[in-house]
């Protein structure tokens, strides 16, 4: 038995060393320190995440940004929105905050947009005179009425009038409603200054774009075309965006616009950003689930002069993919997880012998040299 015992002992593969012999070191405390820190980290991060494809069956999403345009006026910006399904909004106000910029990017004034405009005590009637006490108000549209009934009781009822006769609004001074408004007098005091945008829109699934137009976007025959009579010349539209995404943000994902900027050459146009949005689930180890999406983007710049000109603004082309991705983080099986704890382990405690190895021997061979007065 005892011949026995003493040839199983031949067989040990971990021969131990007498503690009389060892030499421990202040690199050897350093990297066994590091390697020990490198191990933990291994270990917590041993999670693994499961991807699935489904079908996607949900009907909206929430697309948050945050657009900074150093060269056009508040006043004179507007959101719009359409997708295919037949769905407009031009002029968007609500869960909108645009700010005014002076020419080095500094905040004039933040406020939200709001509905209506300024009016003086007695407007024009549409009979040429001015509006009397109890006298009920019916502006003139100034011959662009369609009947006699027709009333133009805003600056922005005289535009459309104009729009449907195919006319042009040369000057705004002349016309009441847009005095009473001040849209002239806004226009003329922030020109020079710029404007940063933020909020968020809710959209449908399906293909469509939002844009941002200087001047209010009108729609007729599938095209928009800007109120922009007022005005002489282009318009600016570099641009800067701070932040563009649609739905929450979850751990690892990547917003390709974020800080992305772009500035105008010589002649004014419509830049066009065509973005492919990826619906997409994330559940973290502990079960939370967060409903978001990824998305990839193309670029491109029509140059304005062209015929027929395009609109100058920014445009975002979006479309939904009806495929969703399903990313679940999982934690390993125990039998998995323990053959990974070897290898980290091991690799670790190989790796660490080895470099520090390399820095004892190779400080050794130093100080031999600096003794025999090579190195000084």
């Amino acid at each position: 038995m005892d011949a026995f015992l003493q040839r199983l002992k031949r067989l040990d593969a971990y021969p131990k060393v007498n503690e009389d012999f060892y030499k421990r070191t202040l690199s050897g405390g350093v990297v066994t320190l590091v390697a020990a820190v490198v191990m933990l980290l291994l270990f917590i991060s041993e999670t693994t995440t499961e991807t699935k494809l489904v079908v996607d069956t949900s009907r909206g999403e929430r697309l948050r940004f945050d657009v900074t345009f150093p060269s056009i006026p508040c006043t004179l910006l507007s959101v719009d929105t359409m997708d295919i399904s037949g769905e407009q909004h031009h002029d968007i106000r609500h869960d909108i905050e645009k700010r005014r910029l002076d020419s080095h990017g500094n905040v004039i004034e933040a406020r939200k947009e709001g509905i209506g405009g300024t009016k003086i005590e007695r407007p024009l009637q549409k009979h040429g005179g001015r509006l009397d006490k109890g006298e009920q108000y019916c502006g003139t549209c100034y011959g662009a009425e369609e009947s006699d009934e027709l009333c133009c009781n805003s600056c922005e009822e005289v535009r459309e009038a104009y729009k449907k006769k195919g006319w042009a609004l040369t000057n705004p001074d002349l016309i009441d409603q847009c005095a009473r408004e001040d849209f002239v007098e806004r226009v003329k005091t922030q020109q020079g200054e710029g404007c940063n945008v933020h909020g968020f829109l809710d959209v449908s699934k399906v293909a469509g774009n939002f844009h941002f137009a200087p001047g209010k976007g009108f729609y007729e025959s599938n095209i928009d075309v800007p109120e922009l009579s007022v005005l002489e010349g282009g318009f600016n539209i570099t641009h800067k965006i701070n932040k563009l995404s649609f739905g929450t943000e979850f751990p690892g994902v990547i917003n390709p616009l974020d800080s992305a900027q772009w500035t105008q050459p010589a002649s004014d146009g419509t830049y066009q950003y065509f973005i492919k949005v990826v619906p997409t689930i994330y559940t973290d180890i502990r079960g939370h689930k967060i409903h978001s999406n990824q998305f990839s983007v193309t670029e491109h710049f029509r140059d304005g002069n062209v015929r027929p000109k395009p609109q100058a603004g920014v445009f975002f082309f979006y479309d939904f993919s009806p495929i969703k991705v399903i990313f679940t983080e999982e934690n390993r099986s125990l039998l998995h997880y323990l053959t990974n704890l070897c290898a980290i382990v091991g690799g670790v405690f190989t790796v660490s012998g080895i470099i520090d190895s390399f820095i004892y021997h190779g400080q050794k061979a130093l100080k031999k040299k600096m003794e025999l007065g090579k190195y000084r």
